[in-house]
């Protein structure tokens, strides 16, 4: 591992201050940073400890069915918020089944959603699109997890499981840096991602997560997260979905293991499960429609099965209420 320096935060200025340095990147739980500096992916000279900044370990429930969470919640804290789970299900559910008990508890939310990807070509160092090749080396090699859909080089998949619970409730990040903070959409946040040689996030230099914001409209509802692993826990996804048929009515679906970021269900196929009262043929016919613009590379075809078969039983149990 190559040295580094490290410096924990006192307030929010102070840790834009330190990251303003070259080379200086944020620290959460350190449950994906450290285990990248070892394997020579992340090559940082300072550690900007984000845990001392006052609310950053926060999670304030608001009258009006929003909420803020600190970048520095870790996942076990979320999982076990009992006013979390009577309002946001879907993202307790997810948090509660990421990594191992010791990685949920020292996790962040944040740092889950910084973490980087998981594609074993990337983390063994091959020369792929984002170690400073031109080409993804899984495009047409060892892609039996890779992505369904992508609008650029990278066949990767993002791998957080409260990213897609996230989508489906339209969380916002706040986002601090140097000109101050502002606001942005998981989509503006993820936004190019597969093209973007450098990481996977649109954030500036110096900028990181210093919440998640959830809209009044995530409270509640019918809501709820599964996941699809290759082994029965301690995995990644291979697909899973969030569904919420929000408190108006409205239904939003995501799916995660399919995309480098979040992939929310065409807003047609949303709107047709929010009529409610479909028969079987109606079921199958969203699910299918759903992944119609789905790419399956030569080993992930399955993929596409399993996202109709996570759709099919979310829109049922949406359908039943």
């Amino acid at each position: 591992m190559n040295p580094f320096s490290y410096h924990q935060a006192n307030d929010l200025a102070d840790a834009v201050h330190a990251l303003a340095a070259p080379s200086a990147v944020p620290l959460g739980g350190g449950t994906d940073l450290l285990v990248a500096m070892k394997d020579s992916i992340a090559h940082p000279e300072v550690l900007v400890d984000l845990r001392r900044i006052p609310s950053a370990r926060d999670i304030t429930l608001n009258d009006d069915g929003s909420a803020r969470i600190g970048c520095a919640v870790r996942l076990a804290e979320i999982a076990s918020h009992s006013g979390m789970a009577r309002r946001y299900a879907a993202l307790t559910q997810a948090a509660a089944v990421v990594g191992t008990p010791q990685l949920r508890a020292m996790g962040t939310i944040g740092g889950n959603l910084a973490q980087r990807l998981r594609c074993w070509y990337f983390r063994g160092g091959l020369p792929c699109f984002k170690n400073g090749s031109t080409d993804c080396l899984a495009e047409r090699g060892e892609n039996h997890y890779h992505a369904l859909f992508t609008d650029g080089t990278c066949h990767a998949v993002h791998p957080s499981d409260p990213l897609v619970a996230l989508s489906a409730l339209e969380a916002t990040v706040e986002i601090a840096g140097s000109a101050g903070v502002r606001t942005a959409t998981l989509a503006a946040l993820y936004e190019g991602s597969a093209h973007n040689a450098r990481g996977e996030m649109t954030l500036g230099a110096g900028e990181f997560i210093s919440a998640v914001l959830l809209p009044p409209t995530a409270a509640g509802g019918e809501q709820f997260y599964e996941k699809l692993m290759q082994r029965g826990a301690w995995d990644f996804a291979t697909v899973s979905l969030a569904a919420h048929r929000r408190a108006d009515g409205a239904v939003r679906l995501a799916i995660g293991g399919v995309a480098l970021g979040p992939w929310r269900v065409n807003s047609s196929v949303e709107e047709d499960v929010a009529t409610g009262r479909l028969d079987d043929d109606s079921i199958d016919a969203l699910a299918e429609r759903a992944m119609y613009d789905a790419r399956p590379l030569e080993h992930n075809g399955y993929k596409v099965w399993q996202a109709q078969a996570l759709l099919r039983r979310a829109i049922r149990r949406l359908d039943s209420r």
